[in-house]
């Protein structure tokens, strides 16, 4: 069964009919690509799936479960992480408080919410920047900082939207590592993004999204 399964998804706008019957899946820890030129609607299928915007037709189902109609808080319970483009991380926070701000919303104890903060902050090389103000992080920092959070919640997979703009060749290459690393502990990935090369360096497969199919 697939993690994340989009079918025959459908977005009218007055005028205009911008995704026509778009369907896609994800299996579990799989790297799954969706790619097209602008305009083509794959940013609008790719928030369909997430949940930022209602499809006008078709399903959306998350661990078999039809979750069309469930904002995206339902769907982070659910198992569904998000990383939007632009900077999501609380900047006037420091790197922990990052971590625990969303571990603290978790059925946990506190020592076990500082054990889980601690792993994946050392897993993604930001244990020793922990106090720092996340707001002074570099771009790449900044980017693991966003992916370790998501972490905290236990996605069974993650959408990443435009992971590779606005950072340089190397945290690209950083980036790349951490979605292949996402990959191999179970973790499945749905990326969108404008840089198709980068993108299909990583994916297991893609789909190719033009003029709305």
């Amino acid at each position: 069964m697939p993690i994340l399964q989009c079918e025959g998804l459908v977005k009218d706008y007055p005028g205009k009919r911008a995704v026509d019957g778009v369907s896609f899946q994800v299996h579990e820890g799989e790297v799954v690509g969706l790619l097209g030129p602008n305009g083509a609607g794959k940013s609008t299928s790719f928030r369909m799936a997430c949940g930022l915007i209602a499809p006008t037709q078709g399903r959306v189902l998350l661990r078999g479960v039809d979750v069309t109609e469930w904002p995206m808080y339902l769907r982070a319970r659910h198992g569904l992480g998000y990383l939007p483009q632009d900077t999501s991380i609380f900047s006037h926070l420091s790197v922990e408080q990052n971590i625990l701000a969303i571990l603290e919303f978790r059925d946990t104890t506190r020592a076990a919410a500082a054990a889980r903060c601690k792993e994946l902050l050392d897993e993604f090389g930001l244990w020793a920047k922990r106090a720092q103000r996340s707001g002074s992080l570099s771009g790449g920092e900044r980017r693991r900082l966003e992916i370790a959070r998501a972490l905290a919640s236990d996605p069974a997979i993650i959408l990443l939207d435009e992971p590779f703009t606005g950072i340089d060749p190397v945290t690209i290459h950083e980036i790349q590592d951490v979605i292949r690393r996402l990959r191999d502990s179970g973790i499945s990935i749905l990326l969108t993004d404008h840089r198709e090369r980068e993108t299909l360096t990583i994916t297991d497969r893609s789909y190719i999204i033009c003029d709305g199919q």
